[in-house]
């Protein structure tokens, strides 16, 4: 029996982010959570390996600081197995290699497995720190920018895209992969698939259930600030008396700017 863990962040919806104008600091009260996009690509080629091997089984493990139980819904919807879920308030400012400890740790205590796969990076911090470093803790070797993957035998045959090529590697199991939005497209839960979600189990864990010291995942890193990027528009405003004139003032105006060509 073939198990997949697979790593799932709840990540806030930039989508639906807002900045105050005044300090370009961005807005967070209020906006919508959802797993974030890569990691759920990760769980879609999770389900998909499982679909083909029967009896394999596919497990999420969160770590939040807040309640994710909406989010692991949605993943047992789309075909996760069970949803494991590290939830205690002090994980709240964890950096990248304490959320990979925690995540280690969490996998040690669940057990056997054949496969860890996460998404490439989170969609808010976009790092791409976690997935390596947590196959360094529990000494996995690692695949990562993925965006094909089979699983024959034992093994798994991956291909990644680098800067500037294609490559095509194998390894054998267990390993830790990471993928790219490339890899599929997530699917959509059907409403009977929400519903049998219900009955699924979501295990819920503490740091001190799982003996981890809180010292262990104190943040290396300080994040200073984090502001919108400064924007500064010329305000042009163009006049006309007909919708032709106003149109070939744009164009001159465009090309005098370089925006478009002659």
């Amino acid at each position: 029996m073939k198990r997949i863990i697979v790593c799932l962040k709840q990540a806030i919806d930039v989508s639906h982010l807002k900045v105050d104008p005044t300090t370009r600091q961005l807005i967070t009260v209020g906006a919508p959570k959802k797993i974030s996009d890569f990691d759920k690509n990760a769980l879609e080629e999770a389900v998909r390996i499982k679909e083909k091997y029967p009896g394999a089984e596919v497990f999420t493990l969160t770590v939040s600081y807040e309640d994710a139980k909406a989010v692991l819904r949605e993943a047992l919807a789309i075909g996760a197995d069970k949803a494991y879920l590290v939830s205690d308030p002090s994980v709240q400012n964890v950096d990248t290699l304490g959320t990979a400890y925690i995540l280690a740790e969490a996998i040690r205590k669940i057990g056997h497995f054949d496969l860890i796969l996460c998404g490439e990076a989170s969609l808010d911090s976009f790092s791409g720190l976690v997935g390596p470093r947590l196959s360094e803790l529990l000494n996995l070797p690692q695949v990562s920018s993925v965006r094909k993957l089979a699983v024959e035998g034992d093994a798994i045959i991956a291909e990644r895209v680098l800067e500037d090529a294609i490559e095509t590697v194998k390894s054998k199991m267990p390993a830790l992969v990471t993928v790219t939005r490339e890899i599929n497209q997530p699917r959509i839960p059907s409403l009977m698939m929400i519903m049998k979600a219900s009955k699924k189990e979501i295990a819920t864990w503490t740091l001190m259930e799982l003996d981890i010291q809180k010292e262990k995942v104190d943040p290396r890193i300080e994040i200073v600030e984090v502001l919108a990027p400064k924007t500064e528009r010329k305000r042009i405003l163009i006049k006309g008396e007909t919708a032709q004139e106003i149109a070939e003032k744009l164009a001159k105006a465009l090309i005098q700017e370089g925006v478009v060509g002659r």
